[in-house]
């Protein structure tokens, strides 16, 4: 059963959590990041990427940049730009993108439980990936972007997360994107004791995004433990900092593909190949994202197609039978030789928050076809955990996004 544990965060003061809370560090380069952190010098980017505060002759990896990102966080804290919290918390944290809302927890989830199989992946992570989080993490002495964690519905949780939604917010902004973000702090003992005995009753809880960063804390976690001779495993290190989502609240929006080039065939070539194995049909309205589990867009020669995938190709099986499985074993390697779409610079892939003119624009320049995706549902990711099994690369793009510098766990 899981531990959900409060903690007590370290959060910017309500003046500067506007300008603060920053988007994470993986969604840009160090170009980016740097003209970020110059545009608005308060953004957590400073701490989450602390190369931005040094000269470009300096790696990105190497042992002043997580220096500095130490000495920056605890300066904040000092100087009172982030306050810590005087007792164990659980936070609401709402975000409501286009008018839609969806509400988490902001907690602590424990490192045993996620060894153990309570929490369940379903991607592989990156040795060289990790490492650099792990020793963000370490230097820092402190976790700093929280791990993207999904449940099943719980009404017990639901209900307090209701009440305490109806008294005053403690954050309450839009971030430049125009996504409003809103806090509200769980205090009541009373509360707090339903809330971690109705996670003790869950006995599955899902990482939705953030899989690097979740092994990177359990690994200081394991590194502190052999270090501590002492260790009780209730020390803060043993916990790593989350927001949890129920499944109902969650938007998993289209991951397309894009191939530059047709492998040697024409595009009439091609037009025929996929013909062959999928049931194809020119669109001429304007919607040309697929409606339905089964089907994708495919965008060639200026045209758009809608193909389905035929039914005897379908599959029962938790990771074969996603789209995006079909797409690649029946069309991407046979047809068109991409074999490993992790590495294949061939491929290349596009969140569906670009939209389809982004598609279109990426054939016009550098592309030969695009492929639009139906999403993943969330109950598509719960069952290919559940089975112990890995999703394919790219298969879930998470919107909107959790900001980094809200909630702060120290160890």
């Amino acid at each position: 059963m899981a531990r959900i544990k409060p903690f007590s965060a370290i959060r910017p003061s309500r003046e500067k959590a506007d300008k603060i809370a920053a988007l994470p560090y993986d969604v840009y380069n160090r170009r980016e990041a740097k003209r970020e952190v110059e545009r608005n010098p308060q953004s957590f980017l400073k701490i989450d990427r602390a190369e931005t505060q040094l000269g470009d002759e300096v790696d990105t990896y190497a042992p002043e940049v997580y220096q500095k990102a130490h000495d920056t966080l605890w300066q904040m804290v000092e100087d009172g730009s982030f306050v810590k919290e005087e007792m164990d918390c659980y936070y609401i944290y709402e975000l409501t993108m286009n008018g839609r809302t969806q509400t988490g927890l902001a907690a602590c989830a424990s490192i045993d439980d996620y060894e153990q199989g309570v929490i369940k992946k379903h991607e592989n992570t990156r040795a060289e990936k990790e490492r650099d989080r792990i020793n963000h993490v370490d230097i820092c002495n402190a976790q700093t972007g929280p791990i993207f964690l999904a449940y099943r519905s719980n009404p017990t949780i639901n209900a307090v997360v209701d009440v305490v939604k109806k008294k005053e917010s403690l954050y309450d902004f839009v971030s430049e994107d125009g996504i409003r973000h809103r806090v509200w702090v769980i205090s009541e003992p009373a509360q707090i004791k339903t809330i971690e005995a109705a996670f003790a009753s869950i006995s599955e809880i899902y990482i939705a995004d953030g899989h690097h960063r979740a092994a990177s804390a359990v690994k200081v976690g394991q590194m502190r433990r052999k270090a501590d001779a002492d260790y009780t495993g209730e020390e803060e290190y043993n916990y790593f900092l989350s927001v949890l989502f129920p499944d109902e609240q969650l938007m998993i929006m289209d991951y397309n593909r894009v191939i530059r080039d047709l492998n040697g065939l024409s595009e009439a070539a091609f037009l025929n190949k996929v013909s062959e194995i999928f049931q194809v049909e020119l669109l001429k309205e304007q919607s040309v994202k697929p409606g339905k589990k089964g089907e994708f867009s495919m965008y060639l020669a200026g045209n758009w197609y809608r193909c389905r995938i035929r039914p005897e190709d379908c599959s029962d099986d938790p990771v074969e039978g996603l789209d995006v499985s079909l797409l690649q074993k029946k069309l991407l390697a046979p047809v068109l030789g991409i074999a490993d779409p992790k590495t294949d610079e061939r491929i290349d892939f596009v969140g569906g928050i670009r939209g389809t003119q982004e598609l279109e624009r990426r054939c016009k320049e550098d592309c030969a076809a695009a492929f639009a995706m139906y999403p993943t549902s969330i109950q598509e990711l719960f069952a290919v955990a559940d089975a112990g099994l890995l999703m394919p690369p790219k298969s879930t793009w998470f919107e909107p996004k959790l900001r980094s510098g809200i909630f702060i766990h120290a160890l």
